[in-house]
C-alpha cells in the first residue's frame, strides 16, 4: 500500500522557486530544518525541493523535465492563478477525450507540470 507520495526537485534558487509555488500555484512554503531544503504544501500534495545550485537545469532534462500531474477540483480557477502570475502555459486549457480538462506549464526552474480535472464524473 502506497500512503503518500512526495515529490523531490533539484531547484537552483529555494526563494525564486518558492516565490513561483506559492504565488503561481498557490502552495505554501514551509522550512524542514535544513537551510538547503524547502517544503512546498497543498492539500494532499507535497513537494520537497532542495537548492542545487549546480545541478543541470530542468529545461535541459528534455522530455524528462515533467515530474507531476496534480488533478483538482477546479483547474479553471488553478489556470486564472497561473496566468494571472504569468507562469509559462505550455498546453492551454481544454477538454481532452480521455476525460480530463487539463493545461500544462512549466516552473520557473523548468520543471513542467500538468494540472486536470476530471470531466467523465
Amino acid at each position: 500500500m502506497i500512503q503518500r507520495t512526495l515529490y523531490v526537485l533539484a531547484v537552483p534558487d529555494l526563494e525564486h522557486s518558492g516565490a513561483f509555488y506559492r504565488d503561481a500555484l498557490g502552495f505554501t512554503v514551509h522550512e524542514i530544518g535544513d537551510p538547503g531544503w524547502r517544503m512546498f504544501v497543498r492539500d494532499e500534495c507535497r513537494i520537497m525541493a532542495g537548492e542545487c545550485s549546480e545541478a543541470m537545469p530542468a529545461s535541459e532534462l528534455g522530455d524528462h523535465s515533467y515530474f507531476g500531474y496534480f488533478v483538482v477540483d477546479d483547474v479553471d480557477a488553478d489556470y486564472e492563478r497561473v496566468m494571472a502570475h504569468s507562469a509559462e502555459v505550455i498546453k492551454p486549457l481544454r477538454d481532452e477525450p480521455w476525460g480530463m480538462r487539463e493545461f500544462g506549464l512549466r516552473t520557473v526552474d523548468g520543471h513542467r507540470i500538468m494540472i486536470g480535472q476530471d470531466t467523465d464524473d
